[in-house]
């Protein structure tokens, strides 16, 4: 019951800092990276701190704000890694409508009480 706490705990604290940060300056994002992670952006797939925050701060718009409806976690190695998903909905520019959008982390302690993020998928939801 204690790792489920500190899990929940960890993964609010992350997507809050993720969100917020990559809402104002994605380029500050690559603290959260290494060179062993990897983010696959709808089809297309980058590994290591250059080419994800490359393919972070070049995406086809200037503002962004994302909700977030849900976030589930749940503790995925003994070394104390997290599986992190999340749902929710992103606004772009001047749009009006919202899209919909789900992106899932799998977090690894960094061994200096931390995480980073080992892996990282996000998907737009059409329809």
């Amino acid at each position: 019951m204690q790792r489920v706490m500190v899990t929940d705990l960890a993964t609010e604290q992350f997507t809050d800092f993720y969100y917020k940060t990559f809402d104002e300056n994605r380029a500050q994002l690559s603290a959260l990276y290494r060179d062993q992670s990897m983010l696959t952006f709808e089809t297309s797939a980058v590994q290591g701190v250059t080419g994800i925050i490359e393919k972070l701060t070049t995406l086809p718009f200037s503002k962004i704000k994302h909700a977030v409806n849900t976030l589930d976690a749940q503790p995925s190695s003994e070394a104390g890694g997290i599986l992190v998903m999340v749902t929710g909905a992103l606004l772009v520019d001047e749009e009006q409508r919202s899209m919909n959008y789900t992106q899932v982390f799998q977090l690894q302690p960094d061994g200096n009480g931390s995480y980073f993020v080992f892996n990282d998928i996000f998907r737009l939801i059409y329809g």
